[in-house]
Protein backbone atom coordinates (compact mmCIF):
# COMPACT_ATOMS: atom_id res chain seq x y z
CA UNK A 1 0.00 0.00 0.00
CA UNK A 2 1.48 3.53 -0.99
CA UNK A 3 -0.14 6.55 -1.39
CA UNK A 4 -1.52 8.06 -4.74
CA UNK A 5 -2.70 11.03 -3.88
CA UNK A 6 -1.09 13.45 -0.90
CA UNK A 7 -2.47 17.02 -0.38
CA UNK A 8 -2.69 19.69 1.90
CA UNK A 9 -6.09 20.60 2.39
CA UNK A 10 -6.90 23.80 5.31
CA UNK A 11 -5.39 22.58 8.16
CA UNK A 12 -4.63 18.79 7.13
CA UNK A 13 -2.90 16.32 5.43
CA UNK A 14 -5.32 14.19 3.13
CA UNK A 15 -3.35 11.01 1.98
CA UNK A 16 -5.83 8.73 -0.68
CA UNK A 17 -4.14 5.25 -0.61
CA UNK A 18 -3.85 2.63 -3.48
CA UNK A 19 -6.17 0.06 -1.96
CA UNK A 20 -8.76 3.26 -2.07
CA UNK A 21 -8.44 4.38 1.83
CA UNK A 22 -8.24 7.62 2.67
CA UNK A 23 -6.47 9.30 5.78
CA UNK A 24 -6.84 12.91 6.81
CA UNK A 25 -4.06 14.35 9.64
CA UNK A 26 -3.99 17.46 11.26
CA UNK A 27 -1.21 19.13 10.78
CA UNK A 28 -0.45 20.29 14.33
CA UNK A 29 -0.97 16.73 15.87
CA UNK A 30 1.28 15.17 12.81
CA UNK A 31 3.98 17.53 14.01
CA UNK A 32 3.44 16.30 17.65
CA UNK A 33 3.49 12.89 16.23
CA UNK A 34 6.88 13.05 14.66
CA UNK A 35 9.10 9.94 14.87
CA UNK A 36 12.28 11.70 14.42
CA UNK A 37 15.15 11.22 17.10
CA UNK A 38 14.81 15.26 18.12
CA UNK A 39 10.82 14.19 19.28
CA UNK A 40 11.37 10.29 20.45
CA UNK A 41 15.06 10.52 21.41
CA UNK A 42 17.17 7.70 21.04
CA UNK A 43 18.07 4.36 23.06
CA UNK A 44 21.70 4.10 24.01
CA UNK A 45 23.09 0.02 24.45
CA UNK A 46 21.42 -0.17 28.10
CA UNK A 47 18.00 0.92 26.72
CA UNK A 48 18.33 4.15 28.32
CA UNK A 49 16.28 7.07 26.42
CA UNK A 50 18.46 10.41 25.77
CA UNK A 51 17.07 13.66 24.46
CA UNK A 52 13.72 13.90 23.09
CA UNK A 53 10.92 16.22 23.72
CA UNK A 54 8.44 16.48 25.53
CA UNK A 55 6.51 19.73 23.58
CA UNK A 56 3.53 18.12 22.78
CA UNK A 57 1.73 21.22 20.98
CA UNK A 58 2.38 23.33 18.19
CA UNK A 59 -0.31 25.35 17.42
CA UNK A 60 -0.46 26.87 13.99
CA UNK A 61 2.42 24.67 12.55
CA UNK A 62 2.15 23.73 8.84
CA UNK A 63 3.34 21.77 6.59
CA UNK A 64 5.01 23.29 3.52
CA UNK A 65 6.25 20.57 1.21
CA UNK A 66 7.24 16.43 1.82
CA UNK A 67 8.59 14.17 -0.19
CA UNK A 68 8.37 10.04 -0.35
CA UNK A 69 11.81 8.42 1.07
CA UNK A 70 12.52 5.27 0.02
CA UNK A 71 8.60 4.15 -1.29
CA UNK A 72 8.03 3.46 2.10
CA UNK A 73 7.74 6.81 4.30
CA UNK A 74 7.00 10.08 4.29
CA UNK A 75 9.36 13.28 5.17
CA UNK A 76 7.22 16.77 6.02
CA UNK A 77 8.75 20.39 5.98
CA UNK A 78 7.15 22.11 9.01
CA UNK A 79 6.50 25.78 8.86
CA UNK A 80 8.85 25.66 12.21
CA UNK A 81 11.75 24.01 10.37
CA UNK A 82 11.40 20.78 11.72
CA UNK A 83 12.37 18.31 9.19
CA UNK A 84 13.93 15.39 10.68
CA UNK A 85 10.95 12.96 11.36
CA UNK A 86 10.51 10.16 8.73
CA UNK A 87 6.86 8.92 8.58
CA UNK A 88 6.60 5.39 7.35
CA UNK A 89 3.41 4.46 5.64
CA UNK A 90 1.81 2.06 7.53
CA UNK A 91 2.42 4.89 10.88
CA UNK A 92 0.59 7.41 9.28
CA UNK A 93 -2.52 4.73 8.08
CA UNK A 94 -2.58 4.40 11.87
CA UNK A 95 -2.28 7.59 12.95
CA UNK A 96 -5.45 8.78 10.54
CA UNK A 97 -7.17 5.65 11.40
CA UNK A 98 -6.51 6.74 15.77
CA UNK A 99 -7.59 10.37 14.71
CA UNK A 100 -10.59 9.43 13.15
Amino acid sequence: MKPEDIQAVGQEMAIRWSDGEETYLPMEKLRAASPSAEMKGERDLLGNRIGGSAQTDFPGVKVKRWEIVGGYALLFFFSDGHDTGIYPFEYLRRLGREWA
